[in-house]
């Protein structure tokens, strides 16, 4: 008798499961399995109920910094939309920012792109758009050393007589009503402009301009398929036009530009002539390459190269981000100042007292006037440069929680991290000598409820170019000038209200009227 065909029958007898161990089986494993799938997945953060297929596509004009703060005080500090297929989610408190920009900082490092970006970017050629990874770095640690140092930024002539400059338009004005506004966006402008591109090509600025507003207006556009994309071929009507045009005329107006600076190049001009202050343009041939680098390359051994688009790229980040930021900032500082006349008063009087009325503001004196440098952080908390940090995760993820999936927007309002009430008294009201004292915050990335230059790996590059800029004029402004309202305008009338978009602009750009207070010459 075969004893394995035995026992292998009497085996798969045994196996034989009878009714009664069904019955009890079967819900076992099927409770387990619910236990087992409740444990791995996690719910999304709380927020309102969408419609199907478009989810809160109904509610995209409130996905700014105060939609998103008054959502935040109904859901709470971490919040969750969808947007067709597109999951967005959006922190509020200073911890979840930490969460986001420190503890998981590798995984939310990546930018959120729509068609239109990639497209103008030239596939995220540039810094600001560009994945993080080793092209990233190499862009990065490219722009650290040659587009925003400090050491340049000190070297950088055009912003000192930028300043002066618009000081001697201001000082011709005296005693009547300007448009502060106005005049700080040319200010910034002009340093930016010139920084970038020399002084020598002045005359295409107002073409550069309408350009850069173009593109503005073509990355904010709305498109169905960036949040359906089985929708991808209904686009808006002109759009594909639009985009072509807007690339092409920033093409034709820097391939000039760099190529008038590789024939300076050439004929050694630009390298023999000491008196010549290289410009960014300058700085960046110095890494360029006309063999085409991808985006993903990730051999770094080699020597950092740029493709021209790279440069394109990087000029058009620069122009982005330090124009109307940096306008945008010493506008809401006067208006701060002048709304609140008792720190006007403070700070001026500060001035005075280090300085003397008998000579013109300097950069060695900004070390002597700690309450001056308090007014701007203030100005910076409540007025952030970008107050809303876009970010898109990298993997699925988990905050507080809540499960963050792949490809996730996810949006840090730096607006209402600064006013939140647990982190700050009194959050609404302008004080500077809130930043009095060694254990204030401050803005190098490490106190999450004060993040105007954000924190992490996606920190700002041009921070200390920025400051340069906004004290240097801030300096000037308040230290010549005394500041008064218009028409017998009361401190109250001041409009504070903001445009809500990528930046935060006044909505109503600031008049004031100058008084000249120096004894000594403004020129």
């Amino acid at each position: 008798m075969d004893t394995s065909a035995f026992s292998l029958m009497d085996y798969s007898a045994l196996l034989q499961p009878s009714p009664m161990m069904l019955l009890f089986v079967l819900p076992l494993l099927f409770l387990m399995g619910l236990f087992v799938r409740s444990r791995k997945k996690l719910p999304y953060p709380p927020g309102p109920k969408g419609l199907p297929i478009i989810g809160n596509m109904n509610m995209l004009d409130q996905l700014n910094h105060r939609g998103l703060a008054n959502l935040s005080k109904i859901y709470g500090g971490i919040i969750h939309l969808r947007l067709g297929f597109l999951h967005v989610v959006a922190v509020s408190t200073p911890e979840l920012a930490r969460q986001v920009l420190q503890v998981q900082d590798s995984n939310f490092s990546n930018r959120p792109i729509n068609d239109a970006i990639k497209y103008l970017t030239y596939d995220q050629a540039d810094m600001a758009f560009a994945h993080y990874g080793p092209f990233w770095r190499q862009m990065r640690k490219i722009c650290v050393m040659r587009v925003f140092s400090r050491r340049r930024a000190e070297s950088w002539a055009s912003v000192r007589e930028e300043v002066d400059s618009m000081i001697q338009t201001v000082g011709s004005m005296t005693g009547e009503s300007i448009n502060v506004g106005k005049y700080v966006f040319a200010f910034s402008m002009n340093i930016t402009y010139r920084a970038a591109f020399g002084s020598d090509v002045l005359d295409g600025q107002e073409k550069f301009v309408s350009i850069i507003q173009e593109f503005s207006k073509l990355f904010s556009i709305f498109n169905l398929g960036d949040f359906l994309p089985f929708l991808g071929w209904l686009k808006p009507k002109g759009l594909q036009q639009r985009l072509a045009d807007a690339r092409n005329s920033l093409d034709v107006f820097i391939d000039k530009i760099i190529d008038e600076h590789l024939a300076k190049r050439k004929s050694g001009v630009q390298s023999d002539d000491a008196a010549v202050d290289p410009d960014m343009v300058d700085g960046l041939l110095d890494f360029y390459s006309e063999e085409p680098k991808k985006n993903d390359e990730s051999d770094l051994q080699g020597s950092i190269t740029l493709t021209r688009e790279n440069i394109k790229g990087i000029i058009m980040d620069v122009m982005f981000g330090g124009t109307e930021t940096v306008a945008s900032l010493i506008e809401w500082t006067m208006a701060e100042l002048l709304k609140s006349p008792e720190h006007l008063k403070k700070v001026q009087q500060e001035l005075e007292d280090v300085i003397g009325l008998d000579r013109k503001f300097e950069e060695t004196d900004l070390d002597k006037l700690p309450y001056f440098r308090c007014a701007i952080k203030e100005a910076l908390r409540l007025h952030p440069p970008l107050p809303t940090l876009l970010h898109a995760a990298k993997e699925d993820a988990e905050v507080a929680g809540y499960a963050i999936p792949k490809g996730s927007r996810v949006l840090v309002n730096v607006w209402q991290i600064g006013r939140d009430k647990d982190a700050w008294d009194e959050p609404d009201t302008f004080n500077p000598a809130r930043f009095l004292g060694e254990d204030a915050p401050n803005f190098k990335g490490s106190n999450f409820e004060f993040l105007p230059f954000s924190s992490g790996r996606r920190s700002c590059p041009g921070m200390q170019l920025g400051l340069y800029a906004l004290e240097l004029a801030m300096g000037h402004l308040l230290h010549s000038f005394k500041w008064e309202l218009p028409d017998g305008m009361k401190p109250s009338d001041i409009d504070m209200s903001d445009s809500a978009g990528i930046t935060t602009p006044k909505a109503v750009q600031l008049v004031a009227v100058p008084i000249t207070r120096l004894t000594c010459p403004l020129s």
